[in-house]
């Protein structure tokens, strides 16, 4: 039975990973409730040996649909490895208390900014060009890297938003290019806590099976339905993420 659970988790969180990030909001606290005696680095490194291989199908199967620009994407998914190891490093010796009261004010802030931008996304424009945006993308990668290796929730859908809102890209443009970076910054992870011993690999390959379903589903919609639809989704997700991460944060 726990197998069973945690393997549909993985499913639907491969789903609305490959759409717009947010996946862990489903996958972590599944595998908290079937497992609440389990140390947390172990939960969050076997979340990590399921998500990579989603957001990696994701990746693919955008790229062959979406004109993913290589030379810009390609150095900022180093920078998001390099930031990701960095985060991860820098958990063990700094304190991420605070931003687990920052994060749900700024969730807060990006879900008010979208709806009151009725166009943003809707339309691939982007704004930079040559080293102006290969340099935007690796900052964007090094910083939500480090982010990911550090605290983590909503790393996909904050790709998704600096990608709309500081290169111009329309959602599903973001999205394709969120999940090329976020590949890198959960391979960094999922490395880390190998090494560790943080993974349990004998849910792992369930797991990944389950969220590469998932993500093959949830890109087929994205690709079906365009910009608008990853639109709404995005909203629909930074919503739940307001509501989970206000609710650790401030009131359990």
């Amino acid at each position: 039975m726990e197998m069973l659970l945690v393997t549909l988790a993985s499913m639907l969180a491969g789903f609305v990973d490959a759409i717009v990030g947010g996946g862990g909001l489903i996958l972590v606290p599944a595998l908290f409730a079937v497992f609440p005696t389990a140390a947390p680095a172990t939960l969050f490194g076997t979340n990590k040996s399921a998500s990579v291989w989603g957001t990696a199908f994701a990746a693919q199967r955008f790229s062959r649909r979406v004109d993913m620009h290589w030379p810009s994407l390609l150095p900022a998914a180093a920078t998001g490895f390099t930031g990701g190891f960095l985060g991860a490093w820098a958990v063990t010796v700094l304190p991420s208390e605070f931003l687990r009261k920052l994060l749900p004010i700024v969730l807060v802030c990006v879900l008010l900014y979208t709806l009151a931008k009725k166009d943003l996304g809707r339309e691939h424009a982007p704004r930079l060009a040559g080293p102006a945006r290969t340099a935007a993308a690796c900052a964007i990668g090094l910083a939500l890297g480090f982010y990911d290796g550090f605290f983590g929730p909503g790393t996909g859908s904050f790709f998704v938003f600096l990608f709309v809102r500081v290169l111009g890209y329309d959602f599903l443009n973001a999205s394709a290019a969120a999940k090329l970076l976020n590949t890198a910054t959960n391979l960094a992870a999922l490395i880390l806590f190998a090494v560790k011993g943080y993974v349990w690999w004998q849910y792992a390959l369930a797991l990944a099976v389950a969220n590469v379903a998932g993500s093959y589903l949830g890109t087929h919609l994205a690709l079906k339905h365009g910009a608008s639809f990853v639109r709404v989704v995005f909203i629909l997700v930074v919503s739940a993420l307001i509501l989970k991460t206000g609710y650790d944060a401030f009131i359990r």
